[in-house]
């Protein structure tokens, strides 16, 4: 063990600083056999013996997708607050009998949180770099902790918006935490899953506030809308207590040199008598290859030749998620009310609305064991932009006002488009991104294509409440001709530059990306 340790430290070192060593064609050598054994070895390797075998990885992969749960929680929450009695009468206007919140507001509380990402996501990976995925992750639910003081004792539209803005910078971190640590600390027949479930870790965040909406907004007093803003801090305290026993991103250790601390985490995400080793040097392997191809690790790195094509298809299909109408998710119950249910019948149909998308996101972990990204992708787009114009055209009825039926028809339209997103563009788009980006830049590709689905999400916000509320556009249901329409120009992107990466290491998507290899041959393309 001795010699293979300081193989690994004399290759470790070579990675890092990338000064020539006489051992380095030696060392290479062997941990390329190690590699491609463990690779082999990962190839065959079914999600039953995954499961078995990487026990712990799968819980503090969950682990650190409840950051997510907080920034799914708190834009859900706000937009549902739009439809509370207590939160109308506290901060709205009277228009026609009943209080409402004015659309400037609506659109300036709902930038808290993309705003938040574009800012927080560029800012997130430096640490990520510098302090690790573990630490990072504990900085940032601190500060949420301390912010929601704000929200929680806000009674002011300006003082809410300041806690909005100041939770989103920190929110908008932990989409970029969950994945990149998932993809670090599994083997392939995890990954989509583990990856995936960043995904649902949103729709719970957006389940749970929903049902706590449902339940608070009968109350007459403050607490409708306090203690949804207090529920938030059972995450914080959560994180914090459990956190100083999570393991660190073994990828991440490889990086700094530190192999000894790598050896000591992969042994904690693993069963007990799991030879880590052969794992050790995929990683190693990977750092070496990564190094010659050059992928840097800097934001600018994401956009060199190498890299340029993987930022693109990271950006892309995370932006998609806005463009198919994924934002109006924040809306349903407002949307419910102006299509013609009470208020009750709003909140109840948006919980089931988002049921939906829990029982789609279990679905994909079925269809991603059996089936390829690409397909999975391509097929649930497809369905969705078909949908949302089923909406519109429904909107587009006679007498539609007197008509509660076609809101019923409408409401179970969109609970079916939630349940397509959440088996599909939703949860692979978490996988993809993931899996398409170097691992030397891996956080700064995340981060670059959360900024941009973020200003695109900053549009959403700002254009809904206008399309929507009833004292500006009110086209209801018409919207679906919009997100349909984007959804449908989004496949033909899709079709044509998003490839398949089911089963594949590390090592062989930077080989194949390095080569250029098109998006047609990837499912099929063999590496010697």
């Amino acid at each position: 063990m001795g010699k293979l340790e300081d193989e690994h430290d004399q290759l470790s070192h070579n990675i890092s600083d990338g000064t020539p060593s006489k051992g380095t064609i030696v060392v290479d050598a062997i941990h390329g056999d190690e590699a491609r054994d463990a690779t082999n070895a990962e190839h065959n390797m079914t999600l039953w013996e995954g499961c078995k075998m990487y026990p712990a990885a799968i819980a503090w992969s969950m682990f650190f997708s409840l950051g997510t749960t907080m920034t799914a929680f708190d834009p859900q929450l706000l937009g549902n607050l739009y439809a509370t009695p207590a939160f109308q009468r506290d901060f709205g206007y009277l228009y026609k009998g009943d209080y409402i919140i004015s659309a400037p507001w609506q659109t300036g509380l709902g930038m808290g949180n993309p705003l938040g990402q574009v800012i927080g996501a560029f800012f997130a990976a430096y640490p990520l770099d510098w302090y690790g995925r573990k630490k990072t992750f504990g900085g940032c639910v601190a500060l949420t902790g301390a912010f929601i003081f704000i929200q929680f004792f806000a009674r002011s539209l300006p003082v809410l918006l300041a806690g909005e803005l100041l939770g989103g910078l920190v929110l908008g971190a932990f989409p970029i935490i969950a994945p990149t640590y998932a993809s670090e600390v599994c083997p392939i027949a995890l990954r989509g899953v583990l990856t995936s479930y960043v995904n649902l870790s949103f729709v719970m965040g957006q389940l749970i506030a929903n049902g706590v909406i449902a339940g608070t907004s009968k109350l007459d007093t403050h607490w409708a809308y306090s203690a949804p803003f207090a529920a938030q801090w059972f995450w914080v305290a959560v994180i914090l207590i459990g956190l100083p026993f999570a393991p660190e991103s073994p990828w991440w250790l490889a990086r700094k040199g530190r192999i000894e601390d790598a050896k000591k985490a992969l042994t904690k995400l693993a069963s007990k008598g799991v030879d880590i080793k052969p794992t050790l040097a995929i990683i190693i392997e990977t750092g070496r290859l990564e190094y010659e191809l050059e992928t840097g690790s800097s934001y600018m790195d994401t956009f060199k030749k190498i890299n340029r094509r993987r930022t693109e298809i990271s950006v892309g299909v995370y932006t998609i998620q806005n463009l198919s109408g994924i934002y109006m998710l924040g809306y349903t119950a407002l949307f419910y009310q102006i299509a013609g249910l009470s208020v009750q019948k709003s909140f109840d149909m948006s919980v089931a609305f988002l049921a939906a998308g829990f029982v789609g996101v279990l679905f994909s972990w079925i269809l991603l064991v059996r089936f390829g990204r690409r397909r999975i992708y391509n097929t649930g787009l497809a369905m969705m932009a078909i949908i949302m114009i089923l909406v519109g055209i429904l909107d587009c009825l006679p007498n539609y006002t007197n008509r509660p039926g076609i809101a019923w028809a409408q409401a179970s339209l969109l609970m079916l488009w939630n349940f397509c997103f959440d088996f599909s563009i939703g949860p692979v788009c978490y996988v993809l991104i993931s899996e398409v980006s170097a691992t030397t830049v891996r956080a700064k590709t995340i981060a670059v294509a959360t900024a941009v689905q973020a200003v695109f999400a900053i549009v959403t916000s700002v254009a809904i409440p206008y399309i929507i509320n009833p004292d500006q556009a009110n086209l209801r249901g018409k919207i679906g001709f919009f997100f349909g329409g984007l959804s449908a120009l989004s496949l033909v992107w899709s079709w044509f530059r998003l490839p398949e990466t089911k089963g594949r290491t590390y090592e062989e998507l930077d080989i194949m990306f390095s080569r250029g290899v098109r998006t047609r041959e990837f499912k099929k393309y063999r590496i010697e």
